[in-house]
């Protein structure tokens, strides 16, 4: 059987431009079940190694997203993040990650901004952490593939020059001949689809940062003025604290 899925475009002809959004995702359940039995994204469940999507590393976008990452890192005390004095002693927290990007350093088999079962502050991205107790956006803290998952942002632009930009979300296909290799994903877990929220409404911050704040209006007004249909399931609150992997490394 076919996948069936809903989706809605605007058109912005002032810019040659359409916004094609994942309606079926974006007013799903779905939320971030780290710290709640996620079995991470290794070739098979491991929940109790509390890894979440942070087993590869990230990848960073541009310099901007490095530079930014390794100020906070900066921030960091020996108290918030496990890994300090390793990111010390190796010069730092990136490394190369192949055709000439740059990517988180892995310790112990993940990123090195993963705090693990059994340090003082409890596991999870020290970088999340830091931020949610200084009372800042995680957002403006991690790398930005890291906020970003599980949305993904495309864009296309045709011979006429005209730019299509769609929103949807990030499956196992975009991570490569990597995604196969994982034993579990979320996006297309029942277990993660238990959010109090739907997610265009949890997932504020993070879409406007991705495709401004008209968009999101637009998406807003489209889905609240509309009787759109959205999954009924348990409710949880949600955490949130993992960071997100790039493409695991051949």
């Amino acid at each position: 059987m076919p996948e069936t899925r809903q989706w809605v475009s605007f058109e912005q002809p002032a810019v040659n431009r359409t916004w094609l959004f994942d309606v079926t995702f974006l007013t799903s359940r779905w939320t971030c079940i780290y710290g709640r039995g996620c079995p991470g994204v290794l070739s098979a469940h491991a929940p109790e190694l509390e890894q979440g999507c942070c087993s590869y590393g990230a990848h960073f976008s541009d310099e901007d997203d490095r530079t930014r990452v390794e100020a906070k890192a900066a921030e960091l005390t020996e108290e918030e993040w496990q890994f300090r004095a390793v990111a010390e002693r190796r010069g730092g927290v990136t490394k190369a990650g192949g055709e000439g990007s740059k990517m988180t350093r892995l310790v112990r088999d993940a990123c090195i901004f993963l705090n693990r079962p059994g340090f003082a502050a409890g596991p999870g991205c020290a970088l999340h952490q830091a931020a949610v107790s200084r009372g800042e956006r995680p957002m403006d803290w991690k790398p930005d593939v890291c906020w970003q998952v599980p949305l993904r942002l495309e864009e296309e632009e045709d011979e006429a020059g005209r730019i299509t930009l769609t929103l949807r979300e990030w499956r196992r296909r975009d991570w490569g001949e990597g995604g196969d290799e994982f034993g579990w994903w979320c996006t297309e877990a029942d277990e993660a689809h238990i959010g109090s929220r739907p997610v265009y409404e949890e997932m504020k911050d993070e879409i406007v940062g991705l495709v401004g704040i008209e968009a999101y209006r637009w998406l807003v007004d489209h889905l609240e003025g509309d009787v759109v249909e959205i999954s009924r399931r348990p409710l949880s609150p949600p955490t949130g604290q993992g960071c997100t992997p790039s493409p695991p490394m051949s």
